[in-house]
């Protein structure tokens, strides 16, 4: 699968062993990648992803049409902003769906698979990404973790559209994104014990000592540990923002030529959960950093929330810039 061609992850509910493989086709033909979950490991498949773009629920999950209904009105409210697409029975087909079901925004019907098309594209991929902002966000993003990690292999996920407001790991620094066309925050996130020992491991073999960096003894982060890892994703943010910078936002909004509108963030963290005050999908990148010699491997999540402007009919790519920040000619700040 393409590295710069956005895909979403959903799932897919559906008891019906015949239907699968159909399904299956759909989701390859629309850049979907669909997750089959069976009735009794639906709360653990919630609990384990954490980046989905819809859910494709089969109008009779779970025996009935009143059972799918039930389990619509769970997803509703554990998981709110994930739009719940539901098969509803063919033009040639004996019943109807219940009241609940058919009150759902979104529905396809099951002898149309093309009808899936249009519903995919307004309720998973709701915003247009251009294809050179993709690519270029990764190959500005790998190129800053190369040089951050020169001893360590990065590799990247096929990017994706996330509508979950879940956040990964423990540790996640934000960074708002301001241009003429678009307006923002990119988040960089990770988990922290898995960063901790990266770091730790790299130190020490740069120092040609044994491996230090774990937790202590108690089982805890030390606070120069907690600390270094703070400036490490600090330092990786703060690059990767220069150059999103130099490249894309050309020059900065002057105060006071429109009304610049702002929307607190709101974050619950006994529930791992951001909302930036918008309904806009998510842009997710997943960078793979593997230390092949100590056999640790560790994931950066990074996200780009475009929830306070979008025009990409305005956006333009300023390579220019980019290669005069490469040659150190320009300053990331």
């Amino acid at each position: 699968m393409s590295t710069s061609r956005l895909v979403s992850k959903i799932l897919v509910l559906d008891a019906r062993d015949d239907e699968m493989q159909s399904l299956s086709r759909l989701c390859d033909e629309h850049n979907l990648i669909g997750i089959a979950v069976r009735r009794e490991d639906l709360a653990t498949a919630l609990a384990e992803h954490t980046d989905l773009g819809a859910v494709l629920l089969a109008g009779d999950y779970g025996g009935s049409p009143a059972d799918s209904a039930a389990l619509a009105a769970q997803l509703g409210a554990l998981r709110p902003e994930l739009p719940v697409i539901v098969q509803r029975p063919g033009e040639r087909e004996s019943g109807e769906l219940p009241a609940a079901l058919r009150k759902l925004r979104a529905s396809y019907a099951a002898n149309d698979p093309e009808s899936l098309r249009s519903v995919i594209d307004e309720h998973v991929f709701g915003l247009r990404f251009p294809d050179s902002l993709v690519s270029g966000i990764i190959e500005i993003t790998t190129t800053r973790l190369s040089s951050l990690f020169p001893s360590l292999t990065v590799d990247t996920e096929p990017p994706s559209i996330v509508r979950d407001r879940i956040i990964f790991g423990e540790v996640f620094s934000l960074i708002p994104l301001e241009g003429s066309w678009c307006r923002g925050y990119m988040l960089m996130q990770a988990e922290e014990e898995p960063l901790l020992a990266m770091l730790g491991g790299v130190a020490a073999r740069e120092r040609g000592a044994g491996e230090t960096g774990e937790a202590n003894g108690t089982g805890e982060m030390s606070e120069a540990d907690f600390r270094e890892l703070n400036s490490v994703l600090g330092e990786l943010t703060n690059l990767v923002w220069g150059a999103f910078k130099n490249r894309y936002l050309g020059e900065p909004l002057v105060a006071g030529s429109r009304p610049l509108v702002q929307v607190p963030l709101l974050v619950n963290h006994r529930h791992r959960y951001i909302s930036f005050g918008s309904d806009n999908p998510q842009l997710r990148f997943r960078y793979r950093l593997s230390d092949v010699e100590a056999g640790r491997d560790v994931v950066i999540d990074q996200r780009f929330v475009f929830s306070l402007s979008w025009s990409p009919e305005d956006f333009d790519e300023n390579d220019a810039a980019d290669d005069a920040l490469a040659s150190g000619e320009l300053d990331l700040f």
